[in-house]
């Protein structure tokens, strides 16, 4: 247990002296080696996806132009989260235990996402799991996640930009479940054009990077930089017009693992700034649906999630995704920045 918490030691938001910058050379060698896996493994596998007829159902209440992407692969977070699991365990986990609370909520959340996804496919008759029975397993996994930093970890504590650690005490299990829980699937709402979730999780991983390098938390830093890599070797495949989808098996263990990462540094507080991109597409979603029930049937936007609504009033695909993308990196170095204060 002593090992398990001194390689988490002082995860209260602190700034820390930070590990040697060898440590980090690994970290963003990984990066680049994640990179290359993915770019390598990408085309064989994409054809692998096609000859076994794994296509993307597109939604018939979604914008027009989306019905020509019917049948494109999916299920293409497979790529980077196995390149991501394998360079965990080889690399990221002697010594530093703690990054196998990443890696199993990677896999777990992952596979949840892989049914789902193989549930959906073109010419089946399922119209994928069902949202209740996806939202329990994903309220598990994430129950399970905050009692392992609650209790063997140690982590029960908010740091406030400005003012420093405050020990909020058992709430701080709710609080983790409802965040984990809620960013997998703000991060799900995302995955609706190409590039856009995947680019904008690689700059929120990023963001957490740095902070947990200035933490000394090298577990974290690894796996953040790892992910970043592999997704832009899955973002090379993805870049429009995609040749594949990263599917509920990608969108769900990203979410997942990015609030997970965010409550091992202790800044999760700064989680809905980080991925204030994800927040704006849930919140999207909540006030439209909330809207319509309470005026029988008007509406705030013209379609959900937000990315949508730009696509109907005439803005591209590719002019959206890019405009999302430079908001996230401003909110990426907001975040670093108020992590500094």
């Amino acid at each position: 247990m002593s090992r398990l918490l001194s390689d988490l030691f002082d995860l209260n938001g602190s700034i820390m002296p930070v590990d040697p910058l060898d440590n980090l050379a690994l970290s963003l060698a990984l990066s680049g080696l994640a990179f290359l896996l993915v770019l390598i493994a990408g085309r064989p596998f994409i054809d692998l996806l096609r000859r076994k007829n794994i296509g993307k159902k597109i939604r018939i209440d979604g914008p027009e132009g989306h019905m020509e992407k019917m049948g494109t692969p999916t299920m293409g977070g497979i790529l980077f989260n196995a390149a991501v699991a394998i360079l965990t365990l080889i690399f990221n986990v002697y010594g530093r235990e703690s990054a196998l609370l990443l890696l199993g909520v990677l896999i777990c959340c992952s596979v949840l996402g892989a049914v789902d996804d193989r549930l959906n496919l073109v010419g089946g008759t399922s119209a994928g799991m069902a949202g209740r029975f996806k939202m329990i397993w994903l309220t598990v996994f994430a129950g399970v996640t905050a009692i392992i930093l609650y209790f063997p970890l140690g982590l029960r504590s908010a740091f406030i930009p400005g003012y420093g650690k405050v020990d909020i005490g058992l709430i701080y299990i709710p609080i983790a479940i409802v965040m984990i829980v809620g960013f997998s699937n703000a991060v799900n709402l995302t995955d609706g054009l190409d590039t856009l979730a995947g680019g904008t999780a690689a700059v929120a991983f990023v963001a957490y990077g740095i902070i947990a390098f200035l933490q000394g938390q090298i577990q974290v830093v690894t796996f953040c930089f790892t992910m970043v890599g592999a997704l832009f070797g899955f973002l090379w495949y993805n870049s429009h017009p995609a040749d594949v989808f990263m599917g509920d098996t990608g969108s769900l263990a990203l979410g997942a693992s990015l609030a997970t990462a965010a409550f091992m540094t202790g800044q999760w507080l700064l989680l809905p700034i980080v991925g204030a991109v994800f927040v704006a597409e849930a919140v999207s979603v909540m006030l439209q649906v909330g809207y319509f029930k309470l005026t029988g049937g008007k509406r705030i936007f013209r379609i959900t999630p937000l990315h949508h609504h730009f696509e109907v009033v005439g803005w591209s695909e590719p002019r959206i995704t890019l405009r999302f993308w430079l908001g996230g990196m401003m909110a990426g170095l907001l975040g670093v920045a108020l992590a500094l204060v």
